[in-house]
């Protein structure tokens, strides 16, 4: 029900932005978030926004040059990778928590998609 795309190999100092195309009923009740995964770690939260797009959320490794936003009439949040860094080569995910507020913590999340690989080379 979740599917992202926008990933791809890209240089250090680069721009990436990824999409997640919902296919939920009702998309603006859902909080939406991005997290990532690099080979051999944990998934690791990378930003979050509430059902209205009026709160966001980051982690500090990303402040600054991340962006979360949505679309709720397209059913599609976005996020706008700026300034990217090798650290930042990871799969990404899009999660999706049902009235939830925007959390950083990946097991309140309802939904998954499969992930975009985003390859940063130095």
């Amino acid at each position: 029900q979740l599917v992202e795309s926008g990933g791809g190999l890209v240089r250090t100092g680069d721009f990436l932005r990824l999409s997640c195309a919902a296919s939920l009923s009702t998309f603006s009740s859902y909080a939406m978030g991005w997290f990532r995964q690099a080979p051999g770690k944990e998934r690791e939260f990378v930003a979050a926004i509430n059902w209205g797009g009026t709160n966001t959320a980051y982690a500090d490794s990303v402040k600054g040059r991340f962006t979360i936003s949505r679309d709720n009439t397209k059913n599609t949040v976005y996020l706008q990778m700026n300034s990217l860094k090798p650290e930042d080569t990871a799969v990404y995910y899009c999660g999706a928590d049902y009235w939830g507020s925007g959390t950083s913590r990946s097991n309140e999340y309802d939904y998954w998609g499969q992930g975009t690989q985003v390859t940063v080379s130095s």
